[in-house]
């Protein structure tokens, strides 16, 4: 299979990630254009855009950029299949902590998530127009 060559225009599109953020990966390892055109335009392939999609969600899950890089880093020592015994069960452990840090921080913004709901809920009682009550000391003749 060719690995077609898009421009970052494209992987803007593809991905929702803005120019800046694209030039941002890059400049911090993240990222490498697969090509460039005769103009110097930078060129992207389908596995650039595959890892940005898997790397995308780490940062609302409040991963820093060397955590993204760890685990792009420890995927490519996974996808060579000649590469040493060490290497790979040393990626394949970075792999497994970053999966279950992954896990707890969605636990972690599910219990949150459920306090912010019981706050909008206890909120949104609070703002019902209250029936009038009955002083009972008053009495009625």
């Amino acid at each position: 299979m060719t690995d077609r060559h898009v421009l970052i225009g494209e992987v803007v599109t593809r991905t929702g990630l803005s120019h800046r953020t694209l030039r941002y990966y890059e400049e911090m390892g993240l990222l490498t254009p697969t090509a460039r055109t005769e103009g110097g335009f930078r060129l992207y392939g389908d596995a650039d855009i595959e890892r940005l999609l898997l790397i995308k969600p780490m940062k609302p899950l409040g991963f820093s950029i060397e955590e993204m890089r760890q685990l792009v880093d420890a995927l490519d020592v996974l996808a060579d299949p000649a590469g040493p015994a060490a290497d790979t069960s040393s990626a394949r452990a970075q792999v497994d902590a970053i999966h279950a840090d992954a896990l707890t921080r969605v636990a972690e913004l599910k219990e949150a998530t459920a306090r912010a709901e019981a706050f909008t809920d206890a909120l949104a009682q609070t703002a019902q127009p209250q029936p009038p009550t009955t002083n009972p000391a008053v009495t009625s003749k």
